[in-house]
């Protein structure tokens, strides 16, 4: 059997046992159980690693594991002693630094770990194989260091580049660490500082500045305030932290000087919530305020083991005889902020990597692999099989010419060569078919890709001066191929800014919009759908796209109405087609300075005096502004509201509040109100209260909180819990509807709406029912859906039917309900519906304003209900005893403070309903549409509370219009039963589907076999997943399991803060973002952005790009190597296998170098198989990635069969032409061979460059004309100075004199030439023609899904989009979807006039 027939006869046996493997994905093996293959492959992995840990981390690098310490780590608070280094029992030694690594090597581990990384790698292990033994003289028939040198130089420069990177990361661990603190030094002792990992490494002074606080009273004279760099701080360190100051280390508290004793931290860093956090120190240490307090204080804490558990502590601390708790309520952890809090004393308990947020952190990672790593793997197995058959051929070929004719000739009679030699020869001759120059060139690509990345200007972001930035260049293939998103909260979606946008009074609803910028009355007249005429161009005269029509087809239940209002500063992100109200907080104003007497007025002032008295708030002067302190920035923006409606909050303490007040005649005045209590917010009680006297003498209570804690204590609840029946009756009844809608939609197989549809009809003319009807018509539809109304109810004990599923739906409102959202005639008064006596009905005000609250929930707003009452002077005194003895309890104080609120706040008042905007970042809705109709899911990962991170999932459309929302909750029952009642629905079907989990139930979860099983067997059938009170370990824990059960799907984590660390590090993907407080993120993670809306340029535009240049390039190049030494395979028949090569040694030298390998670098490193507006315009085309489209083994069959075939074709068409047919005047090898290589080059050439790059700019056109014009240039070198000693190859001027000028050599070269352009356009045109059919079907054995029709674009092969980007009249519609989709409008197909002027082309 041939050598050719073997490699083809290989390929389609693989290509048979991949598609196997396809289909068996789920079942490894047949007889086995996925289950228990997966424990198997846990065990080897178990097994493996605690090898890996005992011989090589604990043995050779004596990194051991740690034993728990017998009580605990203690750390004395005794300043007058001998200050000796604290000891680790554990490690015997002095504590660790207060030093952190983000990178993942160090100066000692840094070689042997390269080492190990790149010769595990499968092609660097080959060419080792190969290269040693072609270093033993007298074997290798093409030179002796030709594979080594290249082979460690190039392993040299790779690790030198991941040196470059890593010391990048380095610098920036520096920065961090000499960050500056104050911390209580000696100036008479010397401290010894912490010992070093090293006993022989060097450790540089520390560097320390005294009387780092000069202006303050608190002078000894022993110690002193200094500033030092925070890898100098110590455990046992007293720091002192002032305002806005990060924390250094974890740390105990020893005094606070904020407001009654509490100290404010904001650790959204840390664990990603947005609420400042409140902190205690003990009682006992109240005199630790000064030095001399410090030095007379004698203390022993004794803490906890070093671990990563956030929301738990454990500790106890000796003092004056007695020994108290310590909690996490008296500790503060590194990653958090000091705010609203002028000096903070502490002491340092936790440093460095043992800190809470590095002990989250995935620490030290392992570097990252390309995905396409493992199929060019598998290609390289498949090339050194073939390798292998053609070495073991050639091998017997020269032992039958050697019994045939060696034998029997008396020249050559005793000059056998051995057997092994033979082999050995050929395995080094034939092993450049698996090229080492793929890997040396596809790093130059990378570099490329990264410079093309790095400069693209559509992600460089002006407000912050920060652009993109690749740190890994070594996985920017992974970028087209991601399949979930996991991304953080706070910072990344969101902007941590909180504004005051809605509100509901007396059943109306108004919208606050004072705060945008150029607020002027705007009149926008538009619809929400249009009927439009098709789009047809004319210009085009290619017939695969000729009849191509553009429509703009709308469902039939859409609703439409003008979208007719006053103010169109504001659109919902979640909803953004929603109506929003005609009326405005400044109407609002307006209104109550014409009608001041009126009821509507009366309970106007009530509503927005109540939001300038409950709170915590504090405000102060700074700059010479009035600013305000918050604990919560949903109260810093009610107060901000409050401030812009007229009651300005001038000064509050624990006794009182001032207001100044805006009259109706523009006069301001001051009233001060006298603060009783406050009762504080709880998760439990989801609600806080404020009881305070008016200046008339009334006491008042103003309670907010959410609707579930607000409703069953109003004076009405029987009522208000009727009509919030009848509301979620009617939102469930929207639903219905919004889901018969969607179901009637053509849908993707990954469940979204396609971007575009394909129709076809029998008919090939639109005038002509009479025509062939076996033509057919392609038709491009826009999609577009119905927009049903949202109901998301909060979860509560009064409302068991949403326990486990809530519903997300978004349909339009009625418009014929009473209220400010009603259409109103230029001609009437637009505040006569404040006139009805609607007004005034509770029952009406309960409905109206319970419907609000869903349609601002819906909008992703977060909301909240107020409420107040008066209380007799009597009622207030007795209840106060109470509440009393609550506080002043020693035991159980919280319950009974929750007890006595529970009496007081009872039989309340409706005020109203408040709508707080979380703003998003700009972008952010569009960009997670467009990864979702990417077939990406979605996964929100956050430290927020549910409410939060719902609220969030739908303004950023992770929760889209009719979506299930399941909620899976580990306190409410039996998780299982749960899991499989979600199962059971989701087999029931659903248009699209999010499970919301919190960090407890994760941890429930992934404690239970069973559990951990039904949850990841339901997470690939779900769209999308919100997970929050989420740590930073279970962010790393999700990631890792994922990656664990779902093998061939990508992860990209992206985040900005220290807590998203270790998701980034264990995600295939991890992007920083690098904006306001994104250095931590943007230094460990592979990529960094400063916005999440450049997202979906980097993954649709750079991820398609890079993915589909890495492919191309991949297999151009093994092309290239199989085509190139397949005529020297057939010429050994010819020479007695003696392994004579074809073509000359220097040309053959330089071939990768000079002449084949511009055509690959320019298509690694320029291509574009698509623009970018059509990438970004359908989203869908993405999945050529996921899919594995560009580079799998059938299309490397393809490619492989195709090099056979060229390669057969030049070699027997220049045999018949030389040898048969033809009288050449230069009969040698050299003449002969070199027509075979000069055909090579230019065939190689004119392939790569001008059939296969689809983006020929004037590089690539420069490119293909220098290396055609260098080959011609190096044969008139090769002939003038070329050796005239006798050889082989007589090169001496042959291409000048001889063969150069002979007539038969240059028609077969450009014969042989036309012959291949000639099959190849041949193929290309089939295919075309197949494709416009959809008759196309490659590979032909692999099974179909049920959604493989050509009618979705995602299917669309890419022939057909490129052609199609070429009608002007196409790239201009995609171009204006584009731009209209980023700027929130529903996107129009086309008009009339476009429609005429069209039409009317000739």
């Amino acid at each position: 059997m041939s050598p050719m027939r073997q490699a083809s006869g290989h390929g389609i046996e693989t290509g048979k046992t991949e598609s196997t493997e396809e289909e068996g994905l789920h079942r490894p093996w047949k007889k086995w159980p996925h289950r228990q293959y997966r424990v198997l492959r846990t065990t080897v992995y178990n097994h493996a690693t605690r090898w890996y840990q005992t011989l090589f981390l604990e043995a050779i690098l004596r990194q051991k594991s740690l034993k728990p310490s017998k009580d605990g780590r203690h750390v004395p608070l005794r300043l007058d002693d001998c200050r000796q280094p604290l000891v680790d029992e554990r490690r015997g030694h002095p504590y660790i630094s207060n030093t952190i690594r983000t990178s993942r090597y160090t100066v000692y581990d840094f070689v042997p770990k390269q080492l190990i990384f790149q010769f595990t790698r499968l092609s660097n292990a080959y060419f080792l194989a190969i290269g040693i033994p072609q270093t033993v003289p007298g074997l290798s028939t093409t030179g002796t260091y030709t594979t080594i040198v290249p082979l460690l130089f190039f392993v040299f420069l790779t690790i030198l580049k991941e040196g470059y990177d890593d010391y990048k990361r380095h610098r920036l661990d520096n920065l961090e660490n000499a960050n500056a603190t104050t911390v209580l030094r000696s100036h008479t002792l010397d401290v010894v500082t912490n010992a070093t990992r090293w006993p022989w490494a060097s450790k540089k002074p520390p560097i320390i500045t005294y009387d780092a606080e000069q202006d303050s009273d608190d002078k000894d004279s022993d110690y002193r305030w200094a500033r030092v760099e925070w890898k100098d701080v110590n455990v046992g360190d007293i720091v002192k932290l002032r305002r806005d100051e990060a924390v250094p280390a974890d740390i105990v508290l020893l005094h606070e000087t904020g407001e009654n004793g509490i100290a404010y931290t904001d650790t959204m860093d840390l664990d990603g919530e947005t609420n400042l956090k409140s902190r205690e120190s003990l009682r006992d240490f109240k005199d630790c305020d000064t030095i001399a307090g410090l030095r007379s204080t004698l203390a022993d804490f004794v803490i906890e083991d070093p671990n990563p558990d956030l929301y738990n502590f454990d500790g106890r601390v000796s003092i004056n005889g007695k020994t108290l708790p310590l909690t996490s309520n008296e500790v503060i952890y590194r990653g958090s902020t000091i705010r609203n809090t002028s000096c903070v004393i502490g002491l340092v308990i936790n440093t460095g990597e043992e800190c809470k947020i590095r002990m989250n952190a995935n620490q030290h990672p392992e570097a990252k692999k390309p995905a396409l790593e493992a199929m060019a793997n598998k290609i390289v197995i498949t090339l050194v099989f073939y390798v292998i058959v053609l070495t073991a051929g050639c091998s017997a070929g020269y032992v039958m010419w050697r019994a045939a004719t060696e034998r029997h000739a008396w020249y050559i009679a005793d000059a056998t060569v051995q057997l092994k030699q033979i082999i050995i020869g050929y395995a080094i001759q034939y092993n450049n078919i698996v090229p080492l120059s793929l890997y040396v060139t596809l790093e130059l690509t990378r570099i490329g890709q990264m410079l093309l990345l790095n400069g693209d200007i559509e992600m460089y972001d002006e407000v912050t001066d920060t652009p993109a930035r690749c740190n890994t260049n070594t996985i920017l293939e992974n970028l087209g191929q991601v399949s979930y998103v996991f991304s953080d909260k706070t910072g990344t979606l969101t902007d941590n800014v909180m504004k005051f946008r809605k509100m509901s009074i007396a059943g109306t609803s108004w919208l606050h919009e004072m705060d945008l910028p150029g607020n002027q009355e705007i009149t926008e007249h538009s619809t929400a759908t249009q009927t439009l005429s098709p789009r047809k161009s004319h210009e085009a005269s290619n017939a695969l796209y000729e009849d191509i029509e553009l429509f703009s087809v709308a469902s039939p239940n859409t609703v439409t109405f003008p979208l007719s209002r006053r103010s169109s500063q504001w659109r919902s992100t979640g909803r953004p087609s929603n109506m929003q109200p005609d009326l405005t907080t400044s109407d609002l104003l307006e209104y109550i300075r014409l009608r001041p007497a009126s009821h509507f007025a009366t309970r106007a002032r009530d509503y927005i005096l109540c939001l300038a008295l409950c709170h915590t708030c504090l405000p102060e002067i700074k700059d010479g502004r009035l600013e305000y302190q918050s604990s919560s920035p949903d109260e810093l923006a009610l107060v901000q509201a409050a401030r812009e409606l007229g009651y300005l909050v001038t000064h509050r303490s624990s006794q009182s509040v001032t207001l100044r007040v805006s009259s109706e005649s523009g006069n301001e005045k001051n009233d001060t109100y006298q603060i009783l209590d406050v009762i504080e917010f709880s998760s439990k009680r989801k609600r806080m209260s404020i009881i305070v006297r008016y200046p008339d003498g009334r006491i008042c209570l103003i309670c907010k909180g959410a609707d579930s804690a607000i409703m069953p204590r109003l004076k009405l609840a029987q009522l208000a819990k009727e009509k919030a029946s009848e509301v979620r009756k009617s939102a469930d009844l929207e639903r219905e509807m919004a889901r018969r809608s969607e179901q009637l939609e053509v849908r993707n197989s990954f469940g979204g709406r396609p971007s575009f549809t394909l129709r076809r009809s029998f008919a090939a003319n639109r005038e002509s029912l009479d025509a062939n009807p076996l033509a057919k018509r392609l038709v491009i539809e826009r999609s577009r859906s119905v927009e049903i109304s949202t109901s998301r109810l909060s979860e509560d004990k009064s409302r068991p039917a949403l326990n486990i599923r809530t519903a997300s739906l978004d349909a339009v409102k009625r418009l014929s309900r009473t209220g400010p959202l009603s259409p109103v005639h230029p001609a009437q008064n637009k505040f006569s519906f404040l006139e009805e006596p609607s007004i005034m009905d509770e029952a009406t005000v309960f409905d109206r304003c319970f419907r609000h609250l869903d349609e601002f929930a819906t909008e992703g707003l977060r909301t909240l209900l107020v409420a107040r009452k008066f209380i007799p002077e009597a009622e207030y005194t007795a209840w106060k005893k109470i509440y009393h003895e609550a506080t002043t309890s020693l035991i159980g104080r919280q319950d009974k403070i929750e007890d006595a609120g529970e009496q007081i706040e009872q039989t309340l008042d409706l005020v109203g309903a408040t709508a707080i905007e979380d703003k998003l970042q700009v972008g952010v809705p569009e960009t997670i549409d467009k990864l979702r109709r990417a077939n990406i899911k979605i996964w929100m990962l956050t430290g927020d509370k549910r409410e939060t991170a719902i609220n969030i999932a739908h303004s950023a459309r992770i929760c889209r219009p009719g979506s299930d929302i399941f909620i899976l909750d580990s306190s409410k029952g039996d998780l299982e039963s749960r899991i499989r009642d979600i199962m059971e629905d989701m087999q029931s079907g659903t248009t699209h589907s999010v499970v919301v989990i919190d960090g407890q139930t994760l941890a429930s979860v992934d404690k239970s076999p069973v559990l951990s099983d039904l949850f990841y067997s339901l997470i690939p059938t779900i769209d999308s997943v919100i997970c929050c009170r989420a740590s930073p370990a279970q962010k790393s824990t999700i990631v890792k399991a994922i990656r664990q059960r779902l093998p061939k799907a990508l992860t990209l984590a992206i985040g900005d803060g220290a807590n998203d660390l270790a998701m980034i590090s264990a995600s295939h993907v991890g992007v920083g973002i690098s904006g306001k407080e994104g250095l931590q993120a943007a230094r460990v993670a592979d990529y960094a952005i400063a916005q999440f809306r450049f997202l979906q340029r980097l993954l649709l535009v750079h991820g398609r790009w890079n993915y589909v240049r890495t492919g191309k390039f991949i297999l151009a190049t093994f092309w290239k190597e199989m085509f190139f030494y397949l005529p020297t395979a057939m010429y050994q028949r010819y020479n007695g296998y003696t392994g004579t090569s074809l073509y000359e040694s220097y040309s053959l030298t330089v071939l990768n170098i000079l002449f084949t390998s511009l055509c690959v670098l320019c298509m690694g490193i320029w291509e574009q198989d698509l623009r970018a507006e059509t990438l970004l315009a359908v989203p869908e085309l993405y999945i050529h990635g996921q899919r594995n489209r560009e580079l799998n083994f059938p299309r490397f069959i393809s490619w492989m069969t195709a090099a056979v075939i060229d390669g057969t074709l030049v070699w027997v068409l220049i045999w018949l032409g030389y040898n048969v047919f033809g009288q050449p005047r230069d009969n040698g090898l050299f003449a002969f061979g070199d027509l075979a290589f000069t055909i090579g080059v230019l065939w190689t050439n004119w392939k790569l460059f001008i059939m296969e790059t689809h983006y020929k700019s004037a590089i690539v056109m420069g490119s293909f004309a220098i290396t055609v014009s260098g080959w011609w240039a190096w044969q008139a070198f090769l002939s003038g100075v070329y050796t005239p000693k006798p050889s082989p190859y007589a090169g001496r001027g042959g291409f000048v004199n001889t063969f150069g000028k002979d007539a038969l050599w240059w028609s077969l070269l450009f014969g042989v030439l036309l012959i291949l352009i000639c099959l190849d356009m041949a193929f290309k045109f089939a295919k075309r023609y197949l494709i416009m059919y959809g008759l196309w079907n490659w590979p032909p054995w692999r099974r179909r899904d049920s959604d493989d029709s050509p009618e979705n674009c995602k299917n669309w092969d890419r022939q057909l989009w490129q052609e199609l980007e070429q009608d002007p009249v196409i790239r201009e519609h995609l171009r204006q979807t584009l731009l209209d989709e980023q700027q929130g409008r529903p996107r129009t197909m086309g008009d009339g006039d476009d429609e005429a002027n069209l039409e009317g082309r000739p």
